[in-house]
């Protein structure tokens, strides 16, 4: 079958097709945490103190005695095979962003030949994958391969239950021989170690009795579009980029805004209950649902939890999306900008820090200007943003995500941090010396008896700012929608840390000269506002008068690319941050520079292969028959002398010639080697081969507008977004 008649029939098969049977959902109850070794069946199944340890472990990080993990994998190799597990995986999340699993049998054989199951806290605690095959920036090489993963007793094993079988799955970091992260998790668990010590230190200076270990939450809303597979299949830049290298923009796109919010469409929402049974058995809380505004594009937002446990969930539920549209018939696209000319997709990092003893210390109450424990948790933010805006700035850097940052659809590539009126004016009041308290937010009355009278929010929303306080958390909302949530997570642990060190050094002084603390306090936040309050913006982020003068004026830097970004990993700033926290020595810190460098080159470098591959191989060879139809039927035509309009066979030439030139200059450029080091490397991509590859579309997109419907090789963005 020709990719045309395949085209054809993608749409017939697709409008025409039985819906998919649905069964009844089953109870919450019934299946929450179905698939997890939660503490309450560690409770059923192990010793009274080995409980105990374990308890004590997942909810404040204490150290296990080595002995209590033979006990563990004795209980949870009998609830694994409870469970139909033959096997059991170290989980681990390399630099490559994905999730990382080498499986390993409960099955040995004893000295009769008798197969029999073994699991012991020597399994469950340690496993050996080869270091040198993932990225790691030098740190392991084919003859020094050694590493070592190593259980996370703080992040609950799980059962991944596929048509192909059940595997325990133990949450694991991964180390080289040497000892270095080779992982998103160790520096992760690192950075709220350095919070936790920090906060810690602050709230018993500011007169905290009791103070239970600090941990920072995290809830991630996903972003993603759903394409048919059959449409998918036969798109090689979406198999092999994840994104549309091609594709002329339809009639109607998202102009009417009327996709967000709207009805679930019934295949989608029948795939959306699927993936939601699926978390709930993981123990992952899915709470909301609901169309986005590109078309084809949709959102899922979990509850919050403990970081550690979010990030963990959050690789689980992209893998759980990815997994269940293909049961289902579709592909899931959790690229930044897989269609042009529509919103592309993120994932909003909800993130806070509290505690047991003194709740959500980002949660301002109802007068948050008596509030000092919120007043210096917020200013910490504030300082720590200013300051390692850059940092922010590289740890969201990707190919995709420099398609989304800038653009008029995602936060500006400027950090700054947005407060909220209330908590703005508080910080300024301060800033000026004299704090009145808050202002009052008012009751909304519509006038309309049947609606309940409500008390406003203290503060709006702002969708412009990249770092915006949201009521009782911020919410980092630059990170991109296929990224790991753990690189955003250990730089705002790590800053925070930082500026909560700082803050304890000033109050030390300020509460030695006998001041009161409430004065201390104020004459802390009073010399961070000074310093840093430029960091604070309350307008349109997307504005140009903005981005002027945060650069010109307030000395904010705008990072607008990757290749922009990442350096910053080596600014001498940065290494002294995180070697002060201990979250990364300066050799983990450089290796990540350069896996994320090599990953962005990559990327790049395969798009390029696939603009240069598609243009010649599938539109060019359409074009030509496209064209060559044209002609013989004006030929036809003129023989039985009638003259016809020849302009869009002319088009279709120029528009050809000029897409294989530029195919031509592409190639020659991809082919470049010779570079000074890995920035001139990204800089030559970003400016350079990027440029290219647009000029090429460009020609392309022109050619689908003239080329016969039924003679277009590839399926159309018309498609692609509204059949569904």
């Amino acid at each position: 079958m020709s990719r045309c008649k395949a085209r054809a029939q993608a749409v017939f098969e697709i409008t025409t097709g039985e819906p998919i049977s649905v069964e009844k959902p089953k109870s919450l109850e019934e299946i929450w945490a179905s698939d997890v070794f939660t503490l309450v069946k560690m409770e059923d199944a192990l010793s009274k103190s080995a409980f105990k340890a374990m308890k004590e472990t997942m909810e404040t990080g204490a150290p296990l005695d080595p002995a209590v993990a033979d006990d563990v994998a004795a209980a949870m190799k009998t609830w694994a095979l409870s469970k139909g597990a033959n096997y059991f995986a170290h989980v681990f999340y390399p630099l490559t962003g994905a999730s990382a699993e080498k499986h390993d049998s409960f099955i040995v054989t004893d000295a009769s030949g008798k197969a029999i199951t073994e699991f012991n806290g020597s399994l469950l605690t340690k496993g050996e994958p080869d270091g040198s095959s993932f990225p790691n920036g030098g740190i392991r090489q084919t003859n020094a391969a050694r590493g070592y993963t190593f259980w996370d007793p703080t992040s609950p094993a799980f059962i991944l239950d596929t048509e192909n079988g059940a595997t325990l799955c133990i949450p694991s970091v991964f180390v080289s021989w040497t000892g270095e992260a080779l992982d998103k998790k160790v520096p992760l668990l690192r950075s709220n170690a350095a919070m936790n010590k920090a906060g810690g230190k602050l709230l018993k200076l500011m007169g905290e009795k009791e103070v239970a270990p600090l941990n920072s939450s995290c809830g991630a809303e996903q972003e993603y579009f759903l394409v048919d597979a059959a449409f998918a299949n036969l798109r090689p830049d979406l198999l092999l980029a994840g994104r549309t290298l091609f594709g002329a923009p339809p009639a109607k796109g998202q102009e009417f805004d009327d996709h967000y919010f709207a009805t679930i469409p019934e295949r989608v929402q029948v795939f959306m209950e699927a993936v939601e049974e699926t978390l709930y058995r993981l123990g992952i809380p899915a709470k909301t649902r609901h169309n986005e505004v590109a078309p084809g594009q949709f959102e899922i937002a979990p509850y919050f939890e403990a970081a550690n446990v979010a990030a963990d969930h959050q690789q689980m539920l992209m893998t759980v999306l990815r997994n269940t549209a293909k049961k289902h018939g579709f592909v899931c696209l959790l690229h930044e900008k897989p269609f042009a000319g529509i919103n592309g997709s993120g994932k909003h990092v909800n993130w806070s820090v509290g505690n047991a003893t003194q709740g959500n210390l980002l949660d301002p109450g109802d007068t948050p200007h008596d509030n000092l424990n919120f007043l210096l948790f917020c200013g910490a933010v504030i300082r720590g943003v200013h300051l390692y805006g850059p940092l922010l700035r590289a740890v969201i850097a990707s190919a995709g995500n420099d398609h989304r940052l800038g653009a008029n659809e995602a936060p500006p590539a400027i950090l700054s941090v947005y407060l909220g009126s209330e908590i703005e004016s508080i910080f300024e009041q301060i800033q000026s010396g004299k704090l009145d308290g808050a202002s009052e937010a008012g009751i909304m009355d519509l006038g309309l008896a049947q609606i309940i009278p409500f008390a406003k929010d203290a503060g709006d929303r702002n969708r412009t700012s990249p770092f915006a306080f949201t009521g009782n958390r911020f919410e980092f909302r630059a990170v991109g929608s296929q990224q790991s949530v753990s690189g955003p997570l250990i730089a705002m642990n790590t800053l925070l840390a930082d500026s909560l060190e700082w803050i304890t050094e000033k109050l030390e002084a300020e509460l030695a000269s006998g001041k009161d603390r409430s004065a201390a306090v104020i004459a802390v936040l009073k010399e961070l506002m000074n310093a840093h309050a430029e960091v604070i913006f309350g307008g349109d982020g997307y504005s140009e008068e903005w981005h002027k003068k945060a650069v010109e004026e307030r000395g904010l830097k705008n990072i607008p690319t990757t290749a922009d970004a990442l350096p910053y990993l080596n600014d001498e700033s940065i290494k002294a941050l995180f070697e002060r926290t201990g979250v990364l020595s300066s050799v983990e810190l450089k290796s990540r520079y350069e896996v994320y460098a090599e990953i962005y080159i990559l990327s790049i470098g395969v798009e390029a292969k696939l603009v240069i591959d598609m243009a010649k191989t599938i539109i060019y060879p359409a074009a030509m028959s496209y064209l060559s139809d044209l002609a013989t039927t004006n030929a036809s035509v003129v023989a039985m002398g009638i003259e016809l309009d020849t302009s869009t066979a002319k088009a279709i030439a120029t528009e050809a010639d000029a897409m294989m030139a530029a195919t031509t200059k592409l190639a020659e450029a991809a082919g470049k080697e010779d570079f000074a080091d890995l920035d001139a490397h990204m800089q030559y991509c970003a400016k350079e081969i990027r440029g290219l590859m647009e000029e090429v579309r460009s020609h392309a997109d022109a050619l689908e507008a003239e080329i016969a419907d039924e003679q277009w090789p590839l399926p159309k963005y018309r498609e692609m977004l509204f059949i569904k």
